[in-house]
């Protein structure tokens, strides 16, 4: 129940924390404000409209041609709108398309699309990384040990950009073995193959953006199993199991990781929380229309509903990682008491 007090008071306090950093970004009111300045532009009417959609006057009424009076909203008034907006997941309409933004996250694929890309990545990156960590734990100080962690960090420290440009002259330019970019080729606007054909080639446009996240998500995920697992396999239970003759493979998997597992389960956790952010500078490369590549346009574009709901959604998403991972460590570990 505290953790469930803190997970609430944690998503006010983002709330709070989102509304203030957009109420203070240049140009939020500036727009409206030119709108206000350059009456001639616009109409009256237009004029009041956006003025109450965006809540900065209670009301609006039209004196003239030209001119208008406006009963000003108080900052806790548009506090009290965007906070009922975003606990409803009302996140208003995309300046670039006058749409519903969780219609643009929802229908158009982007959610499905960056959940594809990331989970595939994520999921592999955690149990290569896993594995191997594991394995040179049980090896430290050998060849294979020192090999893994150095292609580790030279994998982890590579720019993503420039992994992802290297995968395209390779694979795409020079062998032409998969695409360059995209999410579907653009003769499915026309005919659509069947399920086996779609499940190949969606396969083939996600190969080169996902190989580019795992090599970079793996280093971490593997160095950080390799320090618990060297910690975990000099303790009292694992000499234990040694003397009583189990298998190193029993020592490793059964004594060693499980009591390890803590930290690679918090790490598990936020990196699945982190999905729904999306890989901003990797969907761009290859031009794979997800939520991270629909943020990067957002920002260009100044689409504030989008970056506002786009930060609310990434952070409710590690807040609620972190929740069931503490959730886990319970299950886990059954020596673990909150106080």
């Amino acid at each position: 129940m505290k953790r469930v007090l803190n997970t609430v008071l944690l998503i006010v306090f983002v709330i709070t924390l989102n509304f203030i950093i957009f109420e203070l970004m240049p140009g939020t009111q500036a727009s409206i404000s030119n709108l206000v300045q350059n009456p001639r532009v616009f109409d009256p009417t237009q004029v009041a409209r956006l003025l109450k959609l965006y809540n900065f006057c209670k009301e609006v009424t039209i004196t003239g041609p030209h001119s208008y009076n406006c009963v000003p909203t108080t900052i806790w008034d548009r506090f009290s709108a965007y906070f009922v907006n975003m606990i409803t997941f009302n996140f208003g309409d995309s300046f670039q398309t006058n749409k519903p933004v969780l219609h643009d996250m929802i229908q158009t694929g982007r959610l499905v699309n960056t959940l594809t890309l990331l989970g595939v990545a994520t999921t592999v990156a955690l149990l290569i990384g896993t594995l191997l960590g594991v394995v040179a734990a049980a090896k430290r100080g050998s060849i294979f040990d020192s090999g893994s962690v150095t292609l580790s960090l030279i994998t982890f420290s590579l720019p993503t950009f420039w992994m992802g440009l290297l995968f395209i002259m390779i694979f795409a330019n020079r062998l032409q073995l998969f695409p360059s970019g995209g999410v579907t080729p653009a003769y499915w606007a026309i005919k659509t193959p069947d399920l086996l054909g779609q499940f190949l080639t969606r396969v083939q446009y996600l190969f080169l953006p996902a190989l580019t996240l795992t090599l970079f998500f793996y280093g971490g995920n593997l160095l950080l199993t390799r320090a618990t697992m060297t910690e975990a396999l000099s303790e009292d239970y694992s000499n234990t199991g040694r003397a009583k003759g189990l298998p190193e493979r029993t020592v490793l998997f059964k004594h060693a990781l499980k009591n390890a597992s803590l930290p690679l389960v918090t790490n598990a956790a936020l990196s699945f929380g982190g999905l729904l952010g999306g890989a901003i500078i990797t969907e761009t490369v290859f031009n794979w229309d997800g939520l991270g590549f629909w943020l990067f346009n957002a920002i260009g574009w100044k689409d504030y509903p989008v970056m506002q709901a786009m930060f609310f959604i990434i952070a409710l998403c590690v807040i609620a990682a972190n929740f069931i991972s503490d959730i886990f460590y319970g299950i886990l570990d059954p020596r673990i008491k909150y106080e």
